[in-house]
């Protein structure tokens, strides 16, 4: 982290640099970044938005304005994302529209932002009516991760970031997921040893699809598995409670658990994510709201189609596509635990 400042001036030579972070992250890290901008030359600037997934509202993105506006940021003036997938997307979409764009930066501090919320370039704020429907598609020019930050993150932050590296594993490539079964334990201790190269792995299948469709015209609609559902949970939650990951590994269980109802995924498959999910910690339970309510917050997620949402299926482990789903179709209608016999 401490090298970070000489990296952004190679990518975003400026006077000014403007930091987004959030209060846990800023009083471990905040200090060292600030020194690191400042031995190159930056003025800096460092804004605290509250922690949790609520802080993404067009309310704090338009507060980030005014910082900007007040600090003189200027389209030189680099905006540096410090901390875990909100801070990125919030950051990420004040830098896309602040003067039609100005550069960009990602330190991610958490495993969901190393892995997954930092690459491919898409950042938003939620609506009351749904998850990351304002937003843009915009590439950081830097990701710069330091796997020592992991060590603060508390034990149910490492799991909740692991679920993101289970679904790029289930997504495309079967090998690297027979790795996680192998691993789990270990990488929640979070051994350099497993969890350098599982790290690499994670980012690269991330890059190499958001390289093939960056804009999710086709193919990265795959890197919605699990978050289908987990979307609609995380709204009737109000975004509190439960994690971003481990919304996502409800969602996957459901998404495989219908995969094999459908008859396109080997039987045990669900099984097999419900497994991994569990030695990580993550839960496999849906969260006990109403069906109706459920279908209502289906019905807004923004890769809804002609009343139809391009679900992602499994075609087994490390295999995926989509295939078009009525609302209905998506949830089932009892409360089996998913990936249970039966599925």
């Amino acid at each position: 982290l401490a090298g970070a400042g000489m990296q952004i001036a190679r990518c975003a030579p400026s006077s000014r640099a403007f930091i987004v972070t959030v209060p846990p992250v800023s009083r471990r890290y905040g200090g060292v970044l600030q020194r690191s901008l400042r031995s190159m030359g930056y003025r800096v600037h460092r804004v605290l938005v509250p922690d949790g997934d609520a802080t993404k509202s067009p309310r704090q993105l338009s507060k980030l304005w005014d910082e900007l506006i007040r600090f003189g940021a200027d389209r030189n003036t680099p905006v540096v994302a410090l901390g875990g997938g909100m801070v990125g997307d919030l950051a990420g979409f004040a830098a896309a529209s602040y003067l039609r764009g100005v550069p960009f930066i990602q330190i991610p501090t958490t495993i969901l932002a190393m892995v997954d919320a930092s690459i491919g370039g898409k950042v938003a704020v939620n609506l009351p009516q749904g998850k990351n429907l304002i937003g843009a598609f915009y590439q950081p020019r830097l990701v710069w991760i330091d796997t020592a930050t992991l060590r603060s993150l508390p034990v149910r932050q490492r799991a909740a970031g692991f679920a993101e590296v289970v679904k790029a594993a289930a997504i495309w490539d079967s090998e690297f997921f027979e790795r996680l079964e192998r691993d789990a334990e270990g990488l929640m201790e979070l051994d350099p040893k497993v969890l350098i190269p599982t790290l690499e792995r994670a980012c690269a299948i991330k890059a190499e699809v958001v390289s093939r469709d960056e804009r999710e015209a086709g193919l990265r609609q795959i890197l919605n598995f699990g978050h289908t559902i987990a979307h609609a949970i995380e709204k009737l939650s109000r975004y509190r409670g439960l994690l971003h990951g481990e919304a996502v590994a409800i969602g996957m269980l459901i998404a495989a658990q219908k995969s094999e109802q459908l008859g396109l995924s080997p039987a045990g498959t669900a099984e097999r994510i419900r497994n991994l999910v569990v030695r990580f910690g993550l839960p496999s339970e849906l969260p006990n709201h109403p069906r109706s309510a459920y279908l209502d917050a289906l019905r807004v997620d923004k890769k809804m189609v002609n009343s139809k949402i391009g679900f992602v299926v499994l075609r087994g482990i490390g295999r995926a596509e989509t295939v078009p789903l009525a609302p209905r179709e998506v949830l089932p209608a009892s409360r089996r635990r998913p990936g249970s016999s039966g599925a």
